[in-house]
């Protein structure tokens, strides 16, 4: 596999520095991706460089994950319009232990293959070189009208004019560019991989090993992530979409991913799967034919939702989904965890009712009514139910006066109630 054919068609690369492909096609190249380590799990904008560390390993070259323990504290001056918040060691190692495992599902770190990836940190470089070492060593090999002239430190000036920015933010391309250099030397490392308003910082690098050690690096660039209608990639209301089940559900995940628009479907099956060119093809005629079926989503959702989480959790993912519409969402319902539940369901308003009073049997109306108020009366509740109106846990309610007991709970402690079509009440028992 070619790897920067691979990454053409799939529309990954926005600008590769000349040399580049002639280098990985002479020898197996080691080649960087860097990620902020301030939480402790990936988000989907993430996936990006996961997905090129991804492929690039597929080719047979040596991924480097790099978790940015030193140039995380400081923050990309091309990424915020404020400094990032320091965070201490303990909490530094702890995520990138968790970052560590959510790679794993992406890369091969444990075999002894030769291109076996790796996680180094660059705190551990950093964090005992002394400030007047580095800028005696490094600092004098890159002059400030070189590092003004970048567009990430223009833009951010040009962005906050009234506020300028600082030293500290001004010296993060040079922090980068020695982590190129650093990895260069100790790892043989003559790759580096990131978003397009990397290219500045990564540049940097290459000129440092070019200045310093008289040596050749290269690098690539993807274009930031869009969507069709021009607003940010991995953005919901809810905020980012994380890789951490605890975070984001696995159910969520697949809806974000099973509900994009047809023209963003087409370009994230490229970047975020493994798909070949022919398969990926055969989907969109398949769109094209169909539109109404959804299968470029419906097979981004499954590879992605299996991918991050497992083959189990984008079955049960897409079963939960088919909860509101499914003739047999009784049976779905009971065999749901809790947290998927929760999730379908988020939003809806919620009842605390007494489990005593479930344990011992209650009847329907007086549950919908008294304990919780589901219905305004009790008239309004059998007029309802004899239209055939309300559902407990999706199925249907003949009689008002039929007993709910505790052998209604869902996962042990809730029971959905339904009033009409689209009005649904989670009760929990307390």
């Amino acid at each position: 596999m070619n790897f920067v054919k691979e990454l053409e068609w799939r529309g990954m690369i926005n600008n590769i520095m000349p040399g580049t492909d002639e280098q990985l096609n002479r020898e197996m190249t080691s080649a960087y991706v860097g990620i902020d380590p301030t939480a402790d799990s990936l988000h989907i904008g993430h996936l990006v460089g996961i997905m090129m560390l991804k492929h690039f390993q597929r080719a047979g070259h040596r991924p480097i994950a790099l978790i940015g323990g030193a140039t995380g504290m400081i923050g990309d001056p091309s990424m915020k319009s404020q400094e990032r918040v320091l965070i201490d060691e303990p909490t530094l190692r702890h995520n990138q232990e968790c970052i560590r495992r959510q790679l794993a599902k992406f890369l091969d770190f444990d075999s002894d293959a030769p291109n076996h990836a790796i996680l180094v940190n660059n705190y551990d470089w950093m964090k005992n070189y002394s400030f007047l070492q580095f800028i005696r060593d490094i600092g004098k090999h890159i002059t400030v009208n070189y590092m003004m002239a970048k567009d990430s430190v223009k833009k951010r000036l040009a962005a906050n004019a009234d506020h300028g920015m600082s030293f500290t933010e001004f010296s993060y391309q040079l922090l980068q560019g020695y982590d190129f250099l650093h990895l260069y030397r100790a790892e043989g490392c003559k790759l580096q991989m990131g978003g397009s308003d990397q290219w500045g910082n990564i540049t940097t690098g290459t000129e440092l090993i070019r200045r310093m050690d008289g040596g050749e690096a290269y690098a690539i660039t993807c274009p930031l992530i869009t969507k069709a209608d021009g607003t940010k990639f991995g953005k919901t209301e809810g905020g980012n979409v994380w890789l951490d089940p605890k975070r984001t559900s696995p159910y969520k995940f697949y809806q974000f991913w099973v509900n994009v628009s047809d023209a963003d479907a087409a370009k994230y099956i490229k970047i975020f799967t493994d798909l070949t060119q022919d398969e990926i093809a055969a989907l969109e005629q398949q769109q094209a034919a169909d539109p109404g079926q959804r299968p470029l989503q419906k097979r981004l959702a499954k590879e992605i939702t299996t991918m991050v989480h497992s083959a189990q959790d984008y079955e049960t993912a897409v079963e939960a989904s088919q909860i509101l519409f499914s003739n047999k969402a009784n049976d779905i319902l009971h065999k749901i965890d809790e947290a998927t539940l929760l999730s379908v369901f988020e939003g809806v308003p919620q009842f605390e009712v007494s489990r005593d009073r479930l344990s011992a049997g209650i009847p329907a109306i007086q549950l919908l009514t008294d304990e919780a108020a589901v219905f305004s009366s009790k008239g309004e509740m059998r007029k309802m139910t004899q239209g055939g109106g309300v559902s407990i846990n999706k199925e249907k309610l003949t009689d008002p006066n039929a007993t709910i007991d505790a052998s209604h709970l869902l996962n042990g402690k809730y029971i959905l109630a339904q009033r009409g079509k689209k009005n649904y009440y989670l009760l929990i028992a307390k």
